[in-house]
């Protein structure tokens, strides 16, 4: 499915991203219903959510776009791919970026940094973000690619 289609196709039932993230998984193009994770500069929660079966889920991790810590590495981009799930968006940094590109999991960040989180427990899961000037709620659908990153109610097909 490619992002641009769904738009031209669903105009009235997508809504766009808009946020400059950039591709660092090896998949490029991926899908699934939205978990979500809020999250400053700790990424407890992030270790939680990918260590549970992804059942194809994308996992939206709002690190309030820090890009002074890395919200994702490649030992928890391994576990998410380990556990089913079909990609990671970050409103934030990621590191290890070269192993993560190799790994079968689409990854979307904002940029790199190699410095880890703290590790406190801090943070929520499963409730409504606010990043990209939408509201992304968990059980939405998400579909991204090279053009970008869209949301829907439900799944959308070609």
């Amino acid at each position: 499915m490619k992002t641009c289609d769904l738009c031209d196709q669903f105009e009235e039932r997508v809504r766009v991203l808009l946020l400059p993230l950039r591709d660092y998984g090896g998949r490029v193009g991926f899908s699934g219903t939205v978990s979500t994770i809020r999250a400053w500069e700790d990424n407890s929660k992030v270790r939680d959510a990918v260590n549970e079966p992804g059942q194809g889920r994308v996992l939206v991790i709002d690190g309030g776009g820090s890009l002074r810590r890395s919200m994702l590495g490649d030992q928890l981009a391994e576990k998410a791919v380990a556990n089913g799930w079909a990609g990671v968006v970050v409103f934030g940094a990621i590191r290890d970026s070269e192993a993560i590109g190799k790994l079968a999991l689409g990854v979307k960040a904002l940029a790199t940094c190699p410095r880890k989180t703290d590790k406190l427990g801090q943070g929520q899961r499963d409730v409504p973000l606010e990043i990209g000037g939408l509201t992304i709620r968990p059980g939405e659908w998400l579909c991204a690619d090279e053009d970008g990153v869209i949301l829907a109610d439900a799944p959308l097909t070609e």
